[in-house]
Formats: C-alpha cells, sequence, structure tokens
C-alpha cells in the first residue's frame, strides 16, 4: 500500500475509472462507464488481452435473459433469485442483496450488450447443473458468443489471448460435435465446423470461438469507443489517501507510473490458480499449479495487495474445479464430457466409486477431495473407446504413447487393469458387479447417476434407456489417472451488492471495487449453470462502474 501525497498535481496522469485486469467484467465495465461519460483505462499486466474468460469455454448464465424468451423457453429473475437460494446458503459474497443484484441487473445488462452489436446465441438445452431444485431450469439459462474473426481487430489481433483449442464452434456446438460419430445431429454439427475450416483457408478469414470469441467482440467493441487499454502493464500497489483509493501504481516501460483514478479502482485481476503458495496456504491438499488450466496470469498478487488493506475474504479454499488429466505431450486433458458417457466410472485407490460421475464438474472436484481421492482413476470398456472420444481424441483411436507412456492403461481383464493402477483388485471388482447391476435395474442407487436433465446432457442420446449409465463389462478395459484440475479459484474478496469491497466489520474501503475470480463468489461454494462466474464477473462489473459514475444514487 502507497499513502497519497496529497495533491492530485502528483500523479503522472489520471483517469475517471482504472480497472485492474482485462477480463469480461473488465470490458463490460469499461463500456459501461463510457455510456456515463467517464474515462476509463484498463491495465493487463500479461502481453494478452482477455483473461482467463479468453480461454474459458466462453459462456455466460443470465436467469430471464431476452434470448431465452425468443426460444420460447418461459424463465424469469425471481425464478432465478429462487434457484439461487435453494443451492447457496446466505453467506459472505453472497448475501440475499448480492443475489438479487445478480438476477435483476443480468437481463437489461444482456440486452445493453445487445444493442451495442455483440451477438448471443442462447445454449438451449444446456440444463442448469441442479434443475431439479426450486426454481431449476432444464432448458438452461446459459448464453454464448457467436464466432468472431479476429481480422476484426486489425493491429489488436496478435493481443487477444486465446486457448489451445481453435476449433470454431459457437453455444452447445461444441457438445454436439463430440458425438459426431453417433447422432445424426452431431455429424451435421462436423459438417458445419469442417466448411468453416475450409472456409478459413480458402478466405483467410480466422474464426475464434468459445472464450476468444466472448473476449474477441468485447475488445472490438472497446477499442470502437476509444477506451484505452493497455498491456504489459502490471499493478504494483494501491495508492490510498485518508483511507480512500485513490489510484494505482503501475510499472509501464521499466518504470513506476503512478495514475490517478477520480471515482475509483475496479480490480479484476482473476484468483491464485498459478501461485503454488497461496494454493499450498488456502486450498484443500494435494494441490499443484500443474493441474490448472486457468491463464497464465492467475497468480494472486493484486488479491495478496487488497488483502493488506484490511480486506474481507471468504471461500478460498474454493476452485471451479474440472477433473482433469496430464497426458503425455504435457497436455491438460479436462474431462467433464467424457465422464457422463455410458460405459465409463471413477474410483479411489481402494476401487469405490464416490461421486455421480455426470454431475457438475466443480461438484466432482469437491467429492474428489472429500473422499480423500487424489488422484483417483477413470475406469472404462473397449466400448467407451470406440463410441466417444477422450482428451480430444476421436473414439476408435487410441494413440501408442497413450500406452506405452502409461497415461492410459489397458488390461484384458479388471483384476490386471486394478494391478497396474495400484487399485485394490477386490474393491474394484466388487464396484463393477454393483455398478453394472445398477445398470441393468436403470437405477444408481449410491449416487443416482442421470437422474438430473444435467446428468444427461453430456450423454449418448443414442444408448438406450439411459444416456449415461452402461456397463463395464466388455473387454478390454482401459484406466487413465485423474486429478482436481480448475479453471480458477473461486473464493477472495468480500464485495457487496455494488461491487465495493468491505472489511471485516462490513464497512466499505471506499474508491476500491472488485469483480470475477479475485472475489467471493455470489453463487458461494456451487456452479449453479454454465457461465456462472463469467456472468457474475460480467454483472458486478458493470454494477461497480455504474456506481461509480453515480448511477445507483
Amino acid at each position: 500500500m502507497v499513502e497519497g501525497r496529497g495533491t492530485m498535481s502528483n500523479w503522472d496522469e489520471i483517469a475517471d475509472f482504472v480497472i485492474v485486469g482485462s477480463g469480461g467484467g473488465s470490458m463490460c465495465a469499461a463500456l459501461a462507464c463510457v455510456e456515463m461519460g467517464l474515462k476509463p483505462l484498463i491495465l493487463e499486466k500479461e502481453p494478452l488481452v482477455g483473461g482467463s474468460t479468453a480461454m474459458s469455454g466462453g459462456i455466460i448464465w443470465v436467469p430471464g435473459n431476452s434470448l431465452m424468451l425468443e426460444a420460447g423457453v418461459s424463465d424469469s429473475p425471481e425464478l432465478g433469485l429462487k434457484y439461487l437460494e435453494s443451492l447457496v446458503p446466505e453467506q459472505p459474497g453472497s448475501t440475499l442483496a448480492r443475489k438479487k443484484a445478480y438476477v435483476e441487473t443480468g437481463p437489461p445488462m444482456i440486452d445493453w450488450l445487445r444493442s451495442k452489436g455483440i451477438p448471443m446465441v442462447y445454449c438451449q438445452g444446456w440444463s442448469d447443473y441442479y434443475d431439479e431444485k426450486p426454481g431449476g431450469q432444464p432448458q438452461g439459462r446459459s448464453l454464448g458468443m457467436k464466432l468472431f474473426d479476429v481480422r476484426k481487430l486489425g493491429p489488436w489481433k496478435d493481443k487477444l489471448r486465446r486457448n489451445f483449442l481453435r476449433i470454431p464452434v459457437q453455444g452447445v456446438e461444441g457438445h454436439k460435435l463430440i458425438l459426431a460419430t453417433r447422432t445424426v445431429v452431431g455429424m451435421l454439427t462436423a459438417i458445419k465446423v469442417g466448411y468453416r475450416i475450409v472456409k478459413t483457408k480458402l478466405l483467410g478469414t480466422e474464426y475464434a470461438g468459445s472464450g476468444a470469441a466472448i473476449q474477441g467482440w468485447m475488445l472490438f467493441t472497446a477499442l470502437k469507443a476509444g477506451i484505452d487499454i493497455r498491456t504489459d502493464c502490471p499493478t504494483v500497489d494501491l495508492v490510498v489517501e485518508d483511507g480512500k483509493v485513490t489510484g494505482v501504481v503501475v510499472r509501464q516501460g521499466g518504470r513506476d507510473v503512478r495514475i490517478g483514478a477520480t471515482k475509483g479502482v475496479l480490480v479484476n485481476a482473476g484468483g491464485f490458480a498459478r501461485n503454488a503458495e497461496m494454493r499450498k496456504q488456502f486450498g484443500p491438499q494435494p494441490s499443484s499449479t500443474e493441474w490448472t488450466v486457468a491463464n497464465p496470469g492467475d497468480t494472486g498478487e493484486m488479491l495478496q495487495t487488497v488483502m493488506k488493506l484490511g480486506a474481507a475474504t471468504h471461500g478460498l479454499d474454493r476452485a471451479i474445479w474440472t477433473i482433469a488429466s496430464r497426458q503425455p505431450n504435457g497436455n491438460i486433458g479436462v474431462h467433464a464430457n467424457e465422464l457422463a458417457k455410458p460405459h465409463l466410472f471413477v474410483v479411489d485407490k481402494h476401487g469405490k466409486r464416490f461421486t455421480d460421475e455426470s454431475c457438475s464438474y466443480m461438484e466432482t472436484g469437491q467429492n474428489i477431495y472429500k473422499a480423500g481421492a487424489v488422484p483417483c482413476w477413470a475406469i472404462m470398456d473397449s466400448r467407451h473407446r470406440a463410441k466417444y472420444s477422450w482428451a480430444l481424441t476421436p473414439p476408435r483411436y487410441t494413440p501408442s504413447e497413450w500406452i506405452t507412456s502409461g497415461y492410459m492403461k489397458k488390461a484384458a481383464t479388471i483384476e490386471h487393469l486394478a494391478d497396474q493402477c495400484g487399485i485394490d483388485k477386490a474393491g474394484l471388482a466388487e464396484t463393477v458387479a454393483r455398478f453394472n447391476g445398477f445398470v441393468a435395474q436403470g437405477r444408481d442407487e449410491d449416487f443416482h447417476r442421470g437422474e438430473r436433465a444435467y446428468d444427461r446432457y453430456f450423454g449418448d442420446p443414442t444408448h438406450k434407456p439411459s444416456p449415461t449409465l452402461g456397463t463395464v463389462s466388455d473387454a478390454p478395459f482401459f484406466a487413465v489417472e485423474l486429478y482436481p484440475g480448475d479453471v480458477g479459484t473461486y473464493g477472495g474478496l468480500v464485495a457487496d451488492e455494488f461491487g465495493r469491497v468491505l472489511k471485516d466489520d462490513g464497512s466499505v474501503i471506499e474508491g476500491l471495487y472488485a469483480t470475477g475470480n479475485v472475489t467471493a463468489g455470489v453463487t458461494g461454494a456451487v456452479y449453479p449453470g454454465a457461465g456462472a462466474s463469467i456472468g457474475a464477473s460480467f454483472i458486478f462489473g458493470y454494477r461497480a462502474a455504474r456506481h461509480a459514475g453515480g448511477a445507483y444514487g
């Protein structure tokens, strides 16, 4: 913390609203500032723009949004609030006021973004993750973004962060594509995506999908609005005058620059998924930075800086877990899709199941830690490998290095597979018999797999009678070691319904706002639906900017 020198004239430069980090909520906040006639400034410490939003699946969860209504799906903010209240108890960061702010602000914010030419698509059928709860929506409340041609960015084209997966898909196309060999819809989706890839090569278009599409459109719109965005500009400290945050210190071009913020500072710098020491200090163990797919800048410095001001924190042991494996080439495989498919289950070292394999990826990660099952094992039979992809590799093809490296174990019998994995043989044999018995009777009595709409969403609709329950009985058998990977941590600074950072006594740190994964999430320890973290980043970034500009009185 840097104490102010007393007068605004000591600033090297001044903006109205300084935004630390360039994730989705930052762009949204900056656009809101422009709408109110304010001058925003976005500071990104990395050379690339977009944060973890750009590396994500690119989905925004907003109850009662207009695209749902246009698709004929009935929903409302009131139902969204009912759903959140049924899932998430009152706690710091997830007060009733914060929940109300989320569901009431989301729909008009989406309409406002659409009015600016930001094109969204409704992900119909991508169910809420707990659709059986009061207010749950089996048709889903998630929005994706239409494909973005990165050539629109001109000289900024190479500054947009993108993940390694460059397939041009939007909305729910990725899930359909996985079933290209199983369903007509999947096959037609594959043809459509293939046409785009050919078109890209012939015409020179360069489509970005998923999170890069969100951030491509947001960056394009922000640049059109004349917003000042600076990369390679880490914020190294906050300036505090008489207890109020009035600016930042930024390392720019090799020197420290003092930038004043007349209306406030918004921190949207992500969590600490890439910080081994903080993970060890706050998170469940064992843990590793090698298991995360968060962006490289997710290292926690701004969270630590704000904590030094006496900010309250909550839920620092949380992450958006997503079950992962480390492939021989060093890539992280993320397996939410595959685990819900028939002919597979997950066990601990004793050979025992401990979770509904098709439930929310975040819940599965929590269940891994509760069971002390780090690592655990995906057990599958030959039909899973024949019908479904694994780690983005098509079905019916198992790379030889998967087997020779030991990444994927293969055996003629369950007993031999258990020996290779170091799993208790008797325990695994018992689980196979019990699981296959559940499949025969059409009901998973242990974990109720397949009973939610969300469970079935990632399944195989051609597999009857259950899209997710299938016996593990046909040799050869396969196993892959799994870890609780993550796409980012999910706890941090406690903020109010306007995004203002609070102290432990509930008082406000004047001039300081926060949104995104640097905060204690409005959904607590639960992930209610696809895009909830990005939705919160957008909504509370938007509300923070509007509050700073006086829109809320």
